[in-house]
């Protein structure tokens, strides 16, 4: 009995040999882990060639953390949080950084390139020397080709390329040299479609002569040299070669500018700091239709949350009343809002809203002798915002209401009939009090929704009618977040960094929102 315990005991601690598979596992895990890294240095690489210094960082700091977290002892705790914690700050916190910098300057239409850039596009910039420049043609030379140059008007080549490939790819310098009778092709130039396929790579040409003249391509005729617009000077400023006046960054506007106001295009993006919540507080011109549309937005908000509250509960309760007939087919059709896709309901419905064709519309006009302009007077078009949003919204309270009833324990009720209280009175002592406040939370994101509910907004009405008379175009119908886009993306000049600094604004309301809803969904709990 001892010599078995003995070789059980023995056996317990047995271990098995490797598999194949695992002896495979452990060969591949660090030339795996190898290449990875190198993949990861590389993409670092390309996006740091790129210019973008800080991202390429910011890439090398996560991979650097992935590959810690997955291959070292230290960080195995980690390894089930890694995912999460990366997706968050990737997807939630580097937008909302990212966004909250853009709001800090300038950046618009105008202003996309930063200034470094738009110093090199200027100095890129060239004029031809007029009286130098050199028609040229194109000759066949076997699989090669060959320039011939002259003087405009002349009838005598005067100077001739070697061979050429003509292969689009990098910049190419080719020296040139006197024509004579021998040098010149004597094939016949080529036509002007077969020089047209040729343009990329003389594009890249630069000609040589032997003065060390460099001719540069000017046009699908021409060759000849260039002198370039702009000179650099030490504190910044460039200077135009051809009058000598001198522009200096404005890093406030974005623009190089002259002593006698002249501006530069294209602009630079630069820091402006708060300035962009300034204008929303102080700039009376945006000032005014900002403070309407964001009161409008917290109106619209909450009075679709109230109406759609009301008939939503209404709804469950009658529904709730076991005598009725056919409640399945009743709510049946109270939950189809609900169940057809929205935006099909919101196009259907603006139709049905037409001036001239609408059927509500015809059905006023039958009745009443009235046909509204619902989409020209702002307090109609709001009326119908309203309406619309709350049909798309009731169906889910009602769901909402028609769980939380099933939940109130049926004695209460029977009580109540015992004590000779009416339906009004059951509802206002009994059903509100008890669902209201586990409905609370689910009303406070409800109002979070609608409060940036922008598919709504932008295929009813478009933010239309406009406020008359503004700096920049505003619908009288707009919310928040699609008078954002209306400034980001539309017509008011792509002012993509007021548009951020809106975009944070809206982040903080939301987020606070969320505060609430979280309180109050603890206070629900209790």
């Amino acid at each position: 009995m001892t010599a078995l315990s003995s070789s059980l005991g023995q056996g317990a601690y047995t271990t098995l040999p490797p598999s194949p598979t695992e002896k495979l596992a452990r060969w591949l895990h660090w030339p795996l882990a190898i290449a990875g890294m190198l993949g990861a240095l590389y993409l670092v690489f390309l996006i740091y060639t790129t210019g973008q210094a800080t991202w390429a960082a910011g890439v090398l700091l996560l991979f650097t953390a992935g590959f810690y977290v997955y291959l070292s002892r230290g960080g195995f705790a980690w390894r089930y949080l890694f995912p999460g914690v990366a997706g968050m700050l990737v997807f939630i916190a580097f937008p909302l950084v990212y966004t909250a910098q853009i709001g800090l300057t300038n950046y618009s239409s105008i202003h996309l390139l930063s200034e470094s850039r738009v110093r090199e596009y200027l100095l890129e910039q060239r004029d031809a020397v007029e009286e130098r420049v050199l028609a040229y043609s194109l000759h066949a030379s076997g699989a090669e080709y060959r320039l011939v140059l002259k003087t405009e008007g002349e009838a005598h080549p005067q100077w001739v390329s070697p061979p050429l490939a003509l292969r689009a790819g990098k910049p190419l310098r080719v020296d040139i040299v006197a024509a004579d009778a021998a040098s010149t092709p004597p094939d016949a130039a080529l036509p002007l479609p077969e020089l047209i396929q040729h343009r990329d790579a003389l594009a890249k040409l630069v000609l040589v002569a032997p003065d060390k003249t460099e001719l540069h391509y000017l046009g699908l005729r021409e060759f000849g040299p260039v002198k370039p617009q702009w000179t650099a000077n030490a504190d910044d400023s460039l200077t135009r070669n051809a009058d000598g006046a001198v522009f200096q960054p404005n890093r406030e506007t974005g623009f190089f500018e002259s002593a006698s106001g002249e501006v530069l295009q294209p602009g630079f993006k630069a820091f402006i700091g708060m300035a962009n919540y300034t204008r929303m507080l102080f700039d009376a011109e945006f000032r005014g239709p900002f403070l309407s549309i964001f009161t409008w937005t917290v109106v619209f908000s909450a009075l679709t949350v109230a109406f759609a509250t009301a008939i939503g509960m209404l709804f469950a309760v009658l529904l709730n009343w076991e005598g009725m007939k056919y409640r399945t087919t009743y709510r049946t059709l109270l939950f189809l809002p609900y169940a057809v896709p929205g935006f099909i309901s919101i196009l259907v419905f603006k139709g049905l809203f037409n001036q001239n064709f609408g059927e509500i519309n015809a059905i006023l006009d039958a009745l009443f002798g009235v046909k509204p302009a619902w989409f020209a007077d702002p307090y109609l078009a709001k009326t119908m915002l309203l309406i619309v949003n709350v049909w798309l919204g009731y169906p889910y309270i009602m769901i909402l209401c028609s769980g939380l009833l099933k939940a109130i324990p049926a004695d209460l009720y029977e009580a109540s009939a015992l004590a000779g209280a009416s339906p009004f009175t059951n509802f206002f002592k009994i059903t509100a009090p008890l669902i209201i406040k586990p409905l609370a939370p689910l009303l406070v994101s409800a109002f979070a929704f609608n409060f940036n509910n922008f598919v709504l907004i932008a295929l009813l009405t478009d933010g239309r009618p406009d406020f008359l008379s503004t700096k920049l175009p505003a619908g009288q119908t707009d919310i928040l977040v699609s008078y954002t886009y209306r400034i980001a993306f539309k017509d008011s000049g792509s002012d993509f960094g007021l548009a951020a600094a809106i975009s944070t604004l809206i982040f903080f309301l939301v987020a606070a929102l969320s505060l609430v809803n979280l309180r109050m969904s603890a206070k629900a709990q209790k």
